[in-house]
């Protein structure tokens, strides 16, 4: 594993404007001509979101994560990739340190939507 150096200090008030929420993984659909993306369709509880997300490479079955709640960043604006629309970002585990990521979910089952922090 590759240990990172700690990110600048950033402010209380910048953290704040990060919108972290519980979701869940409802479907997975492969990204045409992609070789690492796919599409997740997550359940927000008032709303649903297309995130596209780069673990084709990660897992032997990208299906595995359907039915799992995870941690989302849905204050993005929207990225287009490979002719998708990326409407968030979802919190994955160890990608920057070299290590095969693994998903930021919850202790247990919480109401979509729940915010983080």
């Amino acid at each position: 594993m590759k240990y990172l150096p700690v990110k600048p200090t950033i402010s209380f008030s910048d953290l704040e404007k990060v919108d972290i929420r519980v979701g869940t993984i409802e479907k997975v659909t492969d990204v045409e001509k992609s070789d690492k993306l796919v599409k997740l369709l997550v359940d927000f509880g008032e709303f649903k979101r297309n995130i596209i997300v780069g673990l084709k490479k990660e897992r032997e079955n990208a299906q595995e994560i359907v039915g799992k709640q995870a941690l989302f960043v849905v204050n993005l604006e929207p990225k287009k990739m490979m002719d998708e629309v990326s409407e968030g970002m979802i919190f994955d585990i160890g990608y920057a340190n070299g290590i095969t990521p693994v998903l930021a979910v919850t202790e247990k089952p919480v109401p979509n939507g729940v915010n983080a922090g």
